[in-house]
């Protein structure tokens, strides 16, 4: 039990900081198209972000693939951007179905991220059992998004509701916002 509460304490800690920004922009640009009352749907969403960036950082960690971290500090903010911009181009879309093309965005942008945390888990080195230390981390790592997403869909009830009346002006706003910074962080993780 220990093992599990201190890997999942390190998932969790590793997304609530300064340092998993472009994590948190990533999640917030996944959700901020979804109407607050869409929990489902919104834990869905996470949950399939989740399994992508699992995937890969197990993957990595088992040392089964190989990559240049150079590149994925580019294509993190990259992804940010990329889903932002499509929130902003499609900002009047209302979402109806279940399951749409964000699941499927978050899923393989999901395996990106991924990449980023493995050099994390790696410098911390692991000593007991991987199967164990990996899944609580990303338990951690799932109820941390959970927690940031509860209270972005807080903001987003008010902005969308009381600031800004209609709900595609609040996503043009957030989306824009993050557009910008991941932008800016895009720019600054030169690989070439």
């Amino acid at each position: 039990m220990d093992v599990f509460k201190t890997w999942f304490m390190v998932g969790f800690d590793h997304i609530l900081n300064v340092q998993a920004l472009d994590h948190i922009l990533f999640v917030l640009a996944l959700v901020v198209v979804y109407k607050p009352s869409m929990i489902k749907q919104i834990v869905i969403l996470i949950t399939a972000f989740t399994i992508g960036h699992s995937i890969t950082l197990i993957l990595s960690v088992l040392d089964i693939i190989s990559y240049n971290q150079k590149v994925i500090e580019f294509l993190i903010p990259l992804t940010i951007v990329l889903t932002a911009l499509n929130n902003i181009i499609n900002r009047n879309r209302v979402i109806k179905k279940a399951v749409t093309a964000n699941y499927f965005i978050a899923l393989v942008f999901g395996l990106v991220h991924g990449l980023g945390f493995a050099n994390y888990l790696k410098a911390l080195l692991f000593k007991g059992n991987i199967v164990l230390e990996l899944f609580s981390f990303n338990v951690g790592i799932e109820i941390a998004q959970l927690v940031v997403v509860g209270a972005f869909l807080i903001i987003s009830f008010i902005g969308s509701n009381y600031i800004f009346k209609k709900r595609e002006n609040w996503i043009f706003f957030v989306s824009s916002a993050i557009f910008g910074i991941s932008l800016m962080l895009t720019l600054n993780a030169k690989f070439w």
